[in-house]
């Protein structure tokens, strides 16, 4: 099968989101004049290491109206024990609801950005704006942000190493699928 994305794929559902599979969870969490938001972003990825830097990407909802406004955001990381409170935030409830209020979960203050964030989270990084980029097709947004400070959770670090079989994040996969990070591999680059 071959398409074109301008003219349709004739499926029942679109492919695209399975084919880029896995992808990490941006939870992202955000306070504007409305009150604090809390959302999960599955277009969300880290992309630089000095100083390191994330992007995530979505339509102009609560989360991106507040980073517009306030200039900060936190992206909290979703491990498997969060799962279910993760999909309670990707509910659309009214501009201005706590999603934390809403789904039940415990939040903490930030300490470089005035911010909330996911205090059961493995880890979190606290974010400043760099930029907005509109998207072609003028819907949906980049958000590109620098990282000002890390917060992580003591039980979840092994010998000086952020221990992803403790973590066990949530990735998205495509359709309503996710997967759980279960298994590692460890693989050298060549010298």
């Amino acid at each position: 099968m071959f398409y074109r994305p301008s003219d349709g794929h004739g499926l029942p559902h679109s492919p695209f989101n399975a084919i880029v599979a896995p992808r990490p969870i941006g939870w992202i969490s955000t306070r504007g004049t409305m009150g604090d938001n809390l959302a999960p972003y599955s277009f969300f990825n880290a992309v630089a290491y000095t100083p390191p830097q994330v992007i995530f990407a979505g339509d102009l909802k609560d989360s991106i109206r507040n980073i517009q406004e306030s200039g900060v955001f936190a992206t909290n990381v979703v491990s498997e024990p969060l799962w279910q409170v993760m999909n309670a935030t990707s509910a659309h409830l009214p501009r201005g609801t706590d999603e934390f209020l809403h789904a039940g979960i415990a939040k903490s203050e930030c300490t470089t950005i005035d911010c909330p964030r996911v205090t059961l989270s493995p880890a979190t990084l606290e974010c400043r704006l760099q930029q907005i980029v509109t998207l072609e097709g003028g819907a949906d947004f980049l958000v590109i942000g620098t990282v000002t400070g890390v917060h992580i959770r003591d039980e979840y670090l092994t010998e000086g190493r952020f221990d992803l079989t403790k973590v066990r994040p949530m990735t998205r996969l495509g359709y309503k699928d996710y997967a759980v990070i279960t298994d590692l591999m460890p693989l050298d680059r060549p010298k």
